[in-house]
């Protein structure tokens, strides 16, 4: 099929975009936009053969906002870019969609909407089209209708993933804005797979819920702008380490040889604890080499001296050599064969009151340890409840421990995990999924090191899949020993497909091939699973696999037995066979039946029983004196029968060391041609000799038994005191064991005690947690609690949108959080009331206007500690619209009562003057400053001290009349005065002019 691409013109050179050059042979055809998508049957995915030329693919989510981060990235890509760029946004699935048309005209590459079928070619730029569901294999890119269920539909995660599978380390994920988790799980994978992933910078996206959380994932190399993001696109573009294949690793950059190598482990070893000298060595390299090309640095030496310079670093190398990526029920086929086969006869099995007990080596961040929690409780059923289940999950990251035993994953996980299950076994939360108390009680999570701790034992189940594969032979053989010692008798591994047990395939037998699901067999063979074996093996290699590279031989099994076949091939391979210290035979070495027969009755490879007539006794002094000795030791002339006639050899037992300083010896059988002249009755005297010689070796052979006889029975002797003893001291022992017992009993009982508080308490902290919970959930006010170093603790839902804050962002720095309101300083003021034990309140506007109180408290513990900070906020947006309202009230009044003619004075209950009028202060020429908080007789240099005035003013007050009117009259005003409630106002007129007038009446009458 073919693509549809937008049918619009390139602009000429002197327009606003860049001239496109001459069109060239594409397979991609020229066509008119169109809503319908031509899809195949489901289920069907054209899968052509991939060319030759290998290239990066960069898969780009996004979701709201995308738009304009789509074309900021397209706009700054260059036209020679030796990559193909696949879109996938949320789109509206009932439209149809232009976003080919538009992004377009920012690009001078070719933008093209897929249709199915159709092979990605570097320099395009492919767009899905709306209501559909893309995958690519093989470099094609297959369509499929877009999913019926209700769920929440996560294209983004569905392309990355199979980008992921495809392209491997050539893949590169982008991440832009957009909201909720989408895309997340999908960087993961691609960078689990060894390639190079995006996200858009939170300052810089419209809206930053996809990128953070990818962020939170720990699935991001580079957080940059869409601008930077291009730029940074163009510089990896060239680097040889994207044009390698998939299944060589980059040599070029790692040029430098295993002595800087072995340096750059010395640094992971005592930053981490963790020794990759026997991880598999193409993968390390691989990691290795992705990391100098984040850090743009082109050789090993140099990336050496850039983790000396910067030590953090290392840790992240570290993280990055763990591949610590899974998923709900991998491989589903695989949990089919456990539930159908594995867990049945686990059940059936299983002794009455004894726990199952599973254990899940490498399970990550914990999806595989709940997977098989869920598919065990399924398998169970009614019965769940009643039988107990220990299920361990382990891993060497601690970060990756930590996630485990929250159980929180993001809802990208519907993808993996049906929606039943879903309901059954997971519980919504702000955004995200957590897998149930009861199943999460079920599990134990621990920091574990499959090659240096100690195994867990007695083991029903061992699930580990996709860990053997990053590590070398002789760590794979270690590791085996391990599963086989932790198994009970019988109990079942799983491994990866890709996986097998190696050496050790006689310890374990196959129950299904393909998924690679073992039982234990039982075998006497002793394991040294001690770390001072590993280490010495190590030790010996030099710098482990990196030694092993140059040519360097290890110790271990394989080297015995190439020493034995040097020692073989010197003596001109003569039979025989190589036994341990009980003489049981390890392995045949050229025709032994002439010398060697098995013994009637149970099967045996004890050599000394399968030993033919007339060897045994030479064959059993040869090898005890070797064994006392440790010298090689040569019998010869021995006399054998064989078809019925004598025959001559001649035997050496050779002592060895094997691994482990474990003693073993080469037992060497070499036939003596028999002469004729060597007949009994042509040389008599011969034939006294031979007989001479097997009375003597008869007699050595019976000395052997009685000296063996004799100091097996002073052993015994002293075996039998040593009992008598031991018996004394074990009857003593027991009454002190009985004491003990008794104190036992005691401490358990105490221990009963302690324990039943302990679920006591946990009960009412669970209550407690419920009732925070609730009450977080049902209070309308913004609240968010900080620890002492500033990070976000917890926070109410009414938080997460008053801050813009989602659930990744707990353990965030509050300085890194862009909150809706309009407060720069907020991670200082939280600071300065963790320091100086303060309270800070101040009123804040939000980016739509409304304002708000914001109040920062210490947080403060029982025992009166400061352990962070309280950050809430309150809607004072109708207060300050009321106080505005009584401000312009009180101004309007003002101005009236400024227009009256008559001053006006209003007094406290305390006779101090609150207001006056402008009339007042006109009149009375009066400056605010004297007036305003005095008392009413201070006014004007005390001119209204009046007897009269204080009087009247006295009674007002003492009868609390509700209207109260009087005149004082002097030579200059009258007063009259009004109660209002606890305030006075007084009205004074001016009667100057009318006194003088009376004054001067009262001469002429």
């Amino acid at each position: 099929m073919a693509m549809k691409r937008s049918s619009r013109s390139p602009r000429s050179p002197t327009g606003n975009r860049r001239a496109r050059p001459p069109a060239r042979p594409s397979p991609i055809n020229t066509a008119t936009r169109e809503q319908r998508a031509t899809f195949p049957a489901r289920g069907t995915v054209a899968v052509p053969q991939r060319s030759s030329d290998t290239f990066p693919i960069v898969g780009i989510g996004a979701s709201a906002g995308g738009l304009e981060a789509f074309s900021e990235l397209l706009a700054h890509l260059s036209l020679d870019a030796a990559m193909a760029f696949v879109l996938v946004q949320h789109l509206d699935p009932k439209y149809p969609s232009i976003l080919s048309e538009i992004l377009s005209r920012t690009t001078p590459l070719p933008v093209v909407e897929v249709q199915h079928g159709v092979r990605v070619e570097p320099g395009h730029v492919y767009v899905m089209p709306p209501n559909t569901s893309m995958t690519i294999a093989e470099g094609v890119l297959n369509l499929a209708p877009r999913p019926d269920d209700r769920g929440p539909h996560m294209p983004i995660d569905r392309f990355l993933r199979s980008l992921a599978e495809d392209s491997k380390s050539r893949a590169i994920g982008v991440i832009l804005s957009g909201s909720a988790s989408d895309g997340a799980l999908g960087l993961k994978a691609i960078k689990a797979e060894g390639g190079i992933t995006f996200a858009e910078a939170p300052q810089s996206a419209k809206f930053d819920g996809m990128p953070r959380s990818a962020m939170a994932a720990g699935a991001v190399d580079f957080v940059l702008p869409p601008k930077a993001i291009a730029q940074e696109l163009i510089r990896i573009g060239r680097h040889p380490y994207l044009s390698e294949t998939s299944v060589a690793p980059p040599s070029e950059p790692l040029a430098d040889g295993p002595e800087t190598l072995a340096q750059i482990f010395g640094m992971l070893r005592e930053k981490s604890g963790l020794d990759f000298t026997l991880y598999r060595q193409t993968t390390i390299r691989r990691r290795i080499a992705r990391r100098m090309l984040i850090h743009g640095v082109g050789t090993l030496d140099a990336y050496r001296r850039y983790l000396e310079e910067h030590p953090s670093q290392v840790q992240a190398l570290s993280h990055d050599l763990l591949v610590n990526v899974t998923r709900f029920f991998r491989d589903a086929d695989a949990f089919q064969i456990l539930q159908r086969s594995i867990f049945p006869s686990i059940i059936k099995q299983r002794p009455a009151d004894a726990p199952i007990r599973i254990w899940a080596p490498g399970c990550a961040t914990g999806e595989e340890a709940y997977s098989l929690a869920i598919e065990l409780l399924e398998s169970l059923g009614d019965e769940a409840a009643t039988v107990p289940i220990q299920l361990f999950g382990t891993d060497v990251s601690e970060t990756a421990i930590v996630k485990a035993r929250a159980g929180i994953y993001p809802e990208n996980i519907e993808l993996d995990v049906p929606a039943a299950r879903l309901r059954r076994f997971f519980v919504k939360l702000d955004g995200q999924y957590q897998v149930r108390k009861t199943v999460r009680e079920l599990c134990v999570f621990a920091k574990h090191n499959l090659a240096t701790d100690p195994p867990f034992s007695k083991m029903d189940l061992i699930v580990c899949r996709n860990v053997l594969i990053y590590l070398e032979a002789e760590l794979q053989r270690r590791i085996s020993s391990v599963f086989h010692y932790a198994l009970k008798t019988p109990g079942f591994l799983m491994l990866g497909v890709s996986e097998t047990v190696g050496p050790l395939s006689d310890l374990f037998s196959v129950v299904d091939k393909k998924y690679k699901v073992y039982a234990k067999r039982p075998t006497s063979r002793r394991f040294d699973l001690s770390l001072g074996s590993l280490d010495r093996r190590t030790a010996r290699t030099g710098t482990g696999t990196v030694a092993k590279r140059l040519g360097e031989v290890g110790g271990g099994r394989s080297d015995l037995l190439q020493e034995v076949d040097r020692l073989l091939l010197s003596k001109y391979a003569p039979a025989g066979a190589l036994v341990n210290e009980a003489a049981e035979i390890l392995q045949f070495r050229g025709h032994t039946s002439p010398f060697l027969e098995p013994a009637p009755g149970a099967a045996s490879l004890n050599l000394l029983k399968m030993a033919r007539e007339g060897l045994l006794m030479e064959l059993r002094v040869a090898f005890d004196k070797a064994r006392k000795q440790n010298a090689p030791v040569r019998r010869e002339g021995l006399s054998i029968k064989q078809d019925g006639r004598m025959a001559q050899v001649t035997l050496q037992v050779i002592p060895m060391s094997g691994p482990a300083r474990e003693r073993n010896y080469l037992v060497l059988f070499e036939r003596v041609p028999v002469s004729r002249e060597s007949s009994p009755i042509a040389h008599p005297r011969r034939h006294i000799e031979n007989l001479r010689h097997e009375l003597t070796a008869t007699k050595e052979f019976l000395q052997s038994i009685i000296e063996e006889r004799e100091a097996a029975n002073q052993e015994l002797q002293a075996a039998n005191e040593e009992l008598l003893s031991s018996n004394e001291e074990l009857q003593s022992t027991n009454e002190e064991l009985e004491t003990a017992k008794e104190e036992l009993q005691s401490v358990n009982e105490e221990l009963t005690t302690v324990n039943e508080e302990l679920q006591h308490r946990n009960v009412e902290l669970s209550q407690l947690n419920n009732d925070l919970n609730n009450l977080f959930a049902g209070v309308t006010i913004p609240i968010v609690m900080l620890d002492s170093d500033g990070r976000i603790r917890r926070f109410t839902p009414m938080a997460a949108k008053a801050l813009n804050l989602i659930p990744a962002d707990l353990g965030r720095p509050i300085g890194d959080i862009r909150p809706n309101l309009d407060v720069s300083d907020l991670e200082q003021v939280c600071k300065h009331v963790i320091d100086a034990a303060t309270v800070v309140e101040r009123e804040v506007k939000d980016r739509d206007g409304r304002w708000h109180s914001l109040r920062v408290r210490p947080y403060t513990t029982t025992d009166n500690q400061i352990d962070g900070a309280m950050i809430t906020l309150e809607d004072i947006n109708a207060l300050k619209s009321s106080v505005e309202q009584v401000r312009a009230a009180r101004e309007h009044a003002e101005t009236i009562v400024d227009s009256v003619p008559v001053p006006l004075v209003l007094l406290d209950i305390d006779l101090r003057v609150t207001w006056a009028s402008r009339s007042f202060f006109d009149t009375f020429e009066l400056a605010p400053e004297e007036t305003i908080n005095r008392f009413v007789y201070e006014m004007g240099n005390g001119r209204w001290s009046l007897p009269a005035l204080r009087t009247a003013l006295t009674d007002l007050l003492e009868k609390n009349v509700g209207f109260h009117e009087f005149e004082v009259e002097d030579d200059s005003a009258r007063v009259e005065a009004k109660t209002m409630g606890r305030l006075i106002l007084l009205a004074i007129d001016d009667i100057t002019a009318r006194k003088k007038v009376e004054r001067q009446r009262r001469p002429s009458e």
